[in-house]
């Protein structure tokens, strides 16, 4: 308590000083983290856009105030005042807690006291507005061999564990197509048939959604880091204006992305069009192109299969292709990571097979087959290095 105290008063001083809230300023509207066993996710949600001054500078431990080791961020023009004066206990191995003080009359500050600490990760998203502070600890120990026993080379890993990303749920309902059918169920409908298939030739499944439930975006990839995925897989059904438009596409994240990218793009971040540029905002602080040649192979894998292998009784699927996109879902991986499009809700003919459990089964032995494809073929990844 008296290190708290000590450390709230420092952060408090205006307002002890009679500071009054300057007029402009915007509010924090939310603090969340999710703890995991080497990776805690903190989100400040803010009004309005983040604006940062001098990224995150790290403290070392102060004995004399009793303050341990800490991470912290200054964000402009937010006015915080007294609301987080108690602080945010975490204690989960790694974060001890997080505390949100006014530094200046035009900016808080955000304080991350630490338990343990090997490296943080920083982004800033939009719609809503938040600040995204991912740190990286060792709780417990690192996997150093594979299935069959064998010990894996220092700082790679095998293609074991597949995380499984349903769109959408509960309150999003995502597109909804011709008969009222709904995305979110379509999409959890076929991760269930494609984790069994996923199961059986020997992949361990995660999802980020067992049912019909909303889950922010950068919890799923939360959960999916946590989980110390190899492959990220988002699952989604498209939607058009035009009836006549079907096919199947397969996204991934790249530095660059084509013009046809945008509307698909914004209708999954939920943004206009024409806001979707500002998210390339995020790509400096993500390591992309480690990532992103795998994360392309995957796409062209599950893409060939889905169009070659479909069974003769569903007829030919349209070859939309490989194309890049900036999906925050994707953005928020370190792992390779794709987006699957696998229909659209708005055509009569893709709807109709959508909803139908044989032609989902049948997509999902398509997918997981790419799977394997590319954990057979593919080359082990350095995913420490990029944790």
């Amino acid at each position: 308590m008296r290190r708290l105290a000590i450390a709230l008063l420092a952060l408090a001083l205006p307002l002890l000083l009679g500071a009054k809230r300057p007029p402009g300023l915007g509010d924090v509207t939310e603090v969340r983290h999710w703890s995991y066993p080497d990776y805690t996710r903190v989100v400040i949600e803010l009004d309005r856009p983040v604006r940062i001054k001098d990224g995150v500078r790290r403290l070392p431990a102060d004995r004399k105030a009793g303050l341990p080791e800490r991470i912290y961020v200054d964000v402009e023009g937010i006015w915080v005042g007294t609301d987080y004066e108690k602080g945010i206990a975490v204690r989960d191995g790694l974060l001890e807690g997080v505390r949100i003080g006014q530094n200046t009359l035009s900016a808080i500050r955000v304080v991350v006291d630490l338990e343990q600490y090997h490296h943080h990760r920083l982004i800033t998203l939009s719609h809503p507005d938040r600040l995204v502070l991912d740190i990286y600890g060792t709780r417990h120990a690192e996997r150093s061999h594979d299935a069959e026993g064998r010990r894996l080379p220092a700082g790679l890993r095998g293609i074991r564990t597949v995380v499984l990303d349903p769109g959408h749920g509960g309150r999003d309902p995502g597109a909804i197509g011709i008969g009222g059918v709904r995305e979110k169920n379509v999409t959890l409908a076929l991760a269930r048939a494609l984790a069994e298939d996923l199961e059986s030739r020997g992949f361990d499944v995660i999802f980020t959604r067992k049912d019909d439930r909303y889950i922010d975006l950068e919890e799923r990839t939360a959960i999916a880091e946590a989980a110390r995925g190899d492959l990220f897989v988002s699952l989604h059904a498209n939607s058009a204006r035009r009836v006549s438009v079907r096919g199947v596409e397969t996204y991934y994240l790249d530095a660059d992305h084509e013009r046809h990218s945008l509307t698909v793009a914004a209708r999954e971040n939920g943004v206009d069009p024409s806001e979707v540029n500002e998210l390339q905002r995020t790509l400096a602080k993500l390591r992309v192109s480690e990532v992103s040649p795998h994360s392309r192979r995957l796409a062209e894998l599950i893409q060939h299969r889905i169009v070659s292998g479909m069974p003769r009784p569903f007829g030919p699927v349209p070859d939309l292709g490989v194309k890049k996109g900036p999906f925050y879902v994707l953005f928020l991986s370190s792992m390779p990571a794709v987006l699957v499009e696998a229909g659209f809700l708005t055509n009569r003919t893709e709807a109709t097979r959508l909803r139908d459990s044989g032609y989902r089964d049948a997509l999902a032995e398509q997918i997981a087959e790419a799977l394997v494809d590319y954990r057979d073929s593919g080359p082990k990844l350095a995913f420490r290095n990029l944790r």
